[in-house]
């Protein structure tokens, strides 16, 4: 029996998709992730599916990026697990994904301290007044405690994240 054109097709293509790497898979669309993990210590946002890394990115924070954000104003990105749990088109900084701090642990350290612990956590892209390059401006720490990447990158974010995704914010 002859098998068609169309099913040898099929197959051909199919086989040399397995085949490909998914560095190269990266670069022409990632996919939907599970998982988005950021490492301050080292300016970087990977994305996961199924515990393989996808995508990596260097990110800007804020100011005082070390230590877990305490309360509004500190400058610093807070660390733990949270939700990416709404996205933002309109964002001053491009777009955005806002980032479920303060958890409630966050809200419990913050009243036994009496202070306020702060919110509007954010990934987001450029600063639109910046008179850096996007290249640039990743080289330094700008925000005021939110991960920023640059617009390009936050295009490619924006399609692999969906809402409810888990964030883990390492130190």
């Amino acid at each position: 029996m002859r098998v068609p054109l169309l099913t040898k097709t099929i197959t051909v293509a199919m086989t040399l998709a397995a085949l490909i790497s998914p560095q190269v898979l990266a670069s022409s669309g990632i996919g939907k992730v599970d998982l988005v993990v950021i490492t301050k210590s080292e300016s970087n946002m990977a994305l996961l599916r199924d515990g393989k890394i996808l995508k990596q990115y260097r990110i800007a924070m804020g100011d005082l990026p070390t230590g877990h954000k305490l309360t509004e104003g500190d400058q610093r990105t807070p660390q733990g697990r949270y939700i990416l749990d709404y996205k933002k088109s309109d964002s001053a900084y491009y777009k955005s994904i806002h980032i479920s701090y303060p958890n409630e642990e966050d809200k419990l350290r913050a009243k036994a301290l009496g202070i306020r612990p702060g919110g509007m956590i954010m990934i987001h892209g450029q600063n639109p007044r910046s008179p850096l390059s996007p290249e640039q401006a990743q080289q330094y720490n700008w925000t005021d405690g939110c991960i920023a990447i640059t617009n390009a990158e936050m295009d490619e974010v924006w399609k692999a994240v969906d809402e409810g995704t888990p964030i883990e914010i390492w130190p």
